[in-house]
């Protein structure tokens, strides 16, 4: 955990991706977007490219990104967006990846995810799906692609989290709910809590190597991440009439302004050496106690170093047994 006072920036939960990037000259800077094809990973692709850097859009689908690539293919002014297929839940798929990537990498972007499964699903290696597909999978491609980081001598590792962190920490005795009942919140909480300590454990280990990771809270936007959902539990939560319209309240926000604050922390100078902390609405977040009534911040037991070595070692020990 930090104790660095609180980084501020000029930034509000309004601020859209472009604005955080205004005057800023990413060309030569070589990145990668997991769950780039779509919501504000579309938007945080759009901001990057814009600002110059050369931005590959990792998809399980690569053909979702065939309009994104083309926006981009004829602007001279703009950095080149590709797209290459990665599968997160598929540890074969993510090995495929990293080994077809060549050379230095600036910047990677830990974006994708998947919300709320309803009933305990699997992958292939016999893993809960969201822990695999929103941690475990975004490990192993961090640490298959370390060198290409280390190469680049100033990379970032960007890790989306969520608010849900809040109230779930990382279960070590039953991480993958074999025994204990399952449930979609919870599982999606400790999905998040544990990536949040992903970008602890980088920053922990890997300082020496000239990377940085930090992770943050997007906050509120209506993408297809809800799609899992089922529609009394979007009523229950305020974001669905009786008719089934979504209701977008006060505090959602328009995708480009939920990309605002990953792109600050992938491209902004604001962010140079600033390493395992945690945003929202482009600040640096206060540290709390978490639990059910948690509200905002970032949780203690997501800052813990403690917590982020255990989870560590837990997943070298989970991809080695696949």
């Amino acid at each position: 955990m930090t104790s660095n006072p609180r980084l501020t920036t000029p930034f509000t939960a309004r601020s859209a991706a472009a604005e955080i990037l205004d005057g800023v000259d990413l060309t030569g800077r070589r990145m990668i977007v997991t769950g780039g094809a779509s919501g504000i990973g579309v938007e945080t692709v759009r901001a990057l490219a814009r600002a110059g850097a050369e931005v590959t859009v990792a998809t399980r689908d690569p053909r979702r990104a065939d309009a994104l690539v083309k926006e981009f293919a004829s602007d001279a002014t703009s950095g080149v967006v590709s797209a290459s297929a990665l599968d997160l839940a598929d540890l074969a798929s993510v090995d495929a990846f990293v080994a077809g990537w060549q050379g230095p990498l600036d910047v990677l972007v830990a974006n994708a995810g998947i919300m709320a499964i309803p009933t305990r699903q699997l992958t292939a290696q016999g893993w809960e799906l969201q822990l695999a597909t929103n941690y475990l999978g975004h490990f192993a491609l961090a640490r298959g692609l370390h060198d290409n980081l280390r190469a680049a001598e100033a990379a970032r590792v960007v890790v989306v989290s969520s608010g849900a962190h809040l109230a779930a920490p990382l279960d070590f005795d039953d991480p993958q709910f074999e025994r204990r009942p399952y449930d979609p919140w919870s599982a999606y909480g400790q999905s998040k809590t544990a990536e949040v300590l992903l970008a602890v454990g980088i920053s922990r280990r890997w300082a020496e190597d000239g990377i940085t990771a930090n992770a943050l809270n997007p906050g509120y936007i209506f993408t297809n991440l809800q799609r899992h959902i089922d529609d009394d539990t979007m009523r229950a939560m305020g974001a669905m009439d009786e008719a089934g319209n979504l209701i977008e309240a006060d505090y959602y926000k328009k995708p480009d302004q939920g990309a605002s604050t990953t792109v600050l922390l992938a491209g902004s100078p604001l962010l140079d050496g600033v390493s395992g902390r945690y945003f929202d609405d482009n600040q640096e977040a206060e540290v709390v106690p978490g639990g059910p009534d948690a509200t905002g911040g970032v949780a203690a037991h997501a800052m813990d170093p403690a917590a982020a070595d255990r989870l560590w070692a837990y997943a070298e020990k989970t991809l080695a047994s696949r």
